[in-house]
């Protein structure tokens, strides 16, 4: 009895954590990733873009650090998910842990561009044989690598929200819900990633609209409810029997 109370207290807490974890995300997701670039990128007009940088460098700066709290906090969910939906099915909750991973390190790639926009404009004593002009538009040519990247590569944030919405929806100690709007949040980015690529007329932000839905429920019901823990120990029981 004392192990169980212990395993379910250790399952309980670890939804908790991923309940701060998602606030985290959001908050710093928001600020990284919308608010900040907002503030610096004039769309069409380099030179002016190049003035927003040079003249907050430490906003831009924060702007950064935020997606590196982001990127710390995706991490640690992947993992926290991999724990909490090993239950239903190992396999597919540790290629969803995978999957997790590699979108965040893709991203990251994405984000040193937007970075490289701050070097190039901060060191144009060691650049000197490009003109101001040509060191406004590198700039600006990496602030728009640092942009397409990210959205070429969403299928990587998609897939694994694919796999998990369908691993809540099979857990039963999680509402299918919350397995359903994840499911379809992860449609939405793949299929807006391919719409990049392939129709970029076509590529509509509302197809991100079911992720925001989606974090933010779980977000909420992490917090405010947690798991079913007898559940899930009746399901890691189960799954220890098959593969005994």
């Amino acid at each position: 009895m004392t192990n169980e109370r212990t395993s379910f207290a250790s399952i309980q807490r670890y939804a908790r954590i991923a309940g701060v974890l998602f606030i985290l995300t959001l908050i710093f997701g928001y600020f990284g990733e919308a608010y900040a670039p907002g503030k610096f990128i004039v769309v069409g007009d380099a030179a002016a873009t190049a003035r927003n940088i040079i003249g907050s460098p430490m906003l831009y700066r924060l702007g950064f650090a935020s997606y590196l709290i982001e990127a710390l906090c995706d991490i640690a969910l992947a993992w926290i998910f991999y724990v909490l939906l090993r239950a239903v099915n190992r396999d597919i909750a540790l290629l969803s842990a995978f999957f997790g991973l590699v979108s965040t390190a893709v991203y990251a790639v994405a984000e040193l561009f937007y970075f490289t926009a701050l070097i190039i404009l901060r060191n144009a004593t060691a650049l000197a044989a490009f003109s101001p002009d040509q060191l406004n538009a590198l700039a600006a040519l990496s602030l728009k690598i640092s942009a397409n990247c990210g959205w070429i590569f969403l299928a990587f944030y998609g897939v694994p929200s694919v796999l998990r919405g369908y691993l809540i929806y099979r857990s039963g100690y999680f509402p299918k819900f919350l397995g359903v709007l994840l499911l379809f949040a992860g449609v939405g980015f793949i299929t807006k990633d391919f719409l990049v690529v392939l129709a970029p007329t076509y590529a509509s932000d509302v197809l991100l609209l079911p992720m925001f839905l989606a974090v933010l429920s779980l977000m909420l019901w992490f917090l405010f409810k947690g798991v079913d823990a007898e559940e899930w120990e009746r399901q890691r029981h189960a799954v220890q029997m098959v593969n005994a």
